[in-house]
């Protein structure tokens, strides 16, 4: 699928089975950098946060990077200063391989919540996947970051700055526990551009909040949620920040490259077969609309009245009417498409069989008009079958 991709320039990649989960798949994967790249970090909100999501915090502040090296099958969550020690030696390791300071290298792990790191396969692999790194394993890197994927999720960008060939490469996993700020999900977005470090730490902001903090498959949160960007300048363009002539064009292939890893997190939702964009506007502000959004994006009972092409309206009226935002009844406009649900709070007199044949859909829009103000915001989120729950269970 992505066989054909090569990392930006400076970059190799691997991704191998270390043995850490017992089907022998692939388990682990290392992005490098030949030549320190600047950094920038977003992570989980969640208040209980895995181990190497502390140590890519503390590293984080260091500035530049050399690599990243994950693991996936044991999210070394919850798992005490022993797994604060693995992870602090996962990096260790790391660096003495590539020949840097440990705080150069981001770990990052997922995986079942509790075990410790079998910290022995993942020393012996962290020398595997240095030895076979490569700029063409785009595809063996994406597959090591799976956990209940089922494929993996890879996006590129091309284009130009300063006359210089720009590259961006980026990848990401997740399908089940997505839920905004953000999924549980790992991300990682390479250039070969050369970006001052403040600005790449603000764009990363603003590109998740549009795009990872946009999703919800169940409405769980993660403790290992991580999306790092590296750029380590070998295109040899004039460093770029928001004031630079070329920024506009970079933040938007950027930007562009989030948003469509995000997107392949929601399609490949756990046991999902639908994709369901919600759109809400007319609220009294954009928190409003958000609220509201999420509200209807995360209700279980409209995940599955969605499996079951149900354009069950009324569980839409009920989800904004205990959201967080303020919400008239008889305001409120509920559309599957272009066909009204609802008008006013109430039923309209659209035939339920166009209702039907829209959330019939493998791809539809939800919009939903709350006519009190200017605020909109959009949710991208997909349906619950049976199927998630024997992932689950």
């Amino acid at each position: 699928m992505f066989s054909s991709i090569q990392m930006p320039k400076g970059f190799k990649c691997a991704g191998i089975s270390a043995g850490i989960k017992a089907s022998g798949v692939k388990d682990m994967a290392m992005i490098l950098s030949e030549t320190p790249a600047v950094s920038a970090g977003v992570f989980t909100s969640n208040q209980v946060c895995a181990a190497p999501v502390k140590v890519c915090r503390e590293h984080l502040a260091y500035g530049m990077a050399r690599a990243i090296v994950m693991n996936s099958g044991v999210a070394n969550a919850c798992t005490g200063e022993e797994g604060m020690v693995a992870a602090r030696d996962m990096a260790a390791e790391t660096a003495r391989i590539v020949g840097c300071a440990p705080q150069e290298i981001f770990v990052c792990s997922t995986g079942k919540i509790g075990p410790q790191l079998p910290l022995t396969k993942i020393v012996a692999g962290i020398s595997k996947l240095f030895d076979e790194a490569l700029c063409t394993n785009v595809q063996q890197t994406a597959e090591a970051m799976m956990t209940t994927d089922t494929r993996p999720k890879v996006s590129v960008a091309e284009f130009s700055i300063d006359g210089k060939a720009v590259k961006i490469v980026g990848f990401a996993k997740g399908a089940g526990m997505i839920e905004p700020n953000m999924a549980t999900m790992l991300s990682y977005i390479t250039t070969d551009a050369a970006v001052e470090r403040e600005a790449l730490q603000r764009l990363l902001k603003q590109a998740v909040d549009a795009s990872f903090n946009r999703i919800s498959v169940d409405g769980d949160q993660s403790t290992n949620d991580t999306v790092l960007a590296l750029a380590n300048g070998a295109a040899d363009n004039a460093p770029l920040n928001e004031a630079s002539g070329d920024w506009p064009l970079f933040a938007k292939e950027f930007s562009r490259v989030c948003f469509e890893l995000a997107m392949m997190i929601v399609h490949d939702g756990e046991g999902a077969d639908k994709f369901v964009t919600v759109n809400v506007s007319g609220a009294e502000s954009d928190e409003a609309a958000d609220l509201a959004a999420r509200a209807v994006a995360n209700s279980m009972l409209n995940k599955t009245a969605w499996a079951g092409s149900d354009p069950n309206w009324g569980r839409i009226m009920d989800v904004l009417g205990y959201s967080k935002a303020r919400v008239v009844e008889n305001k409120v406009d509920i559309c599957y498409g272009d066909v009204p649900a609802a008008l006013g709070g109430a039923r309209s007199s659209a035939p339920q069989e166009d209702l039907v044949r829209v959330v019939s859909q493998t791809d539809f829009v939800i919009n939903i008009n709350l006519h009190l103000g200017e605020g909109a915001a959009t949710v991208y989120t997909c349906n619950c079958t049976e199927e998630y729950v024997r992932i689950n269970y």
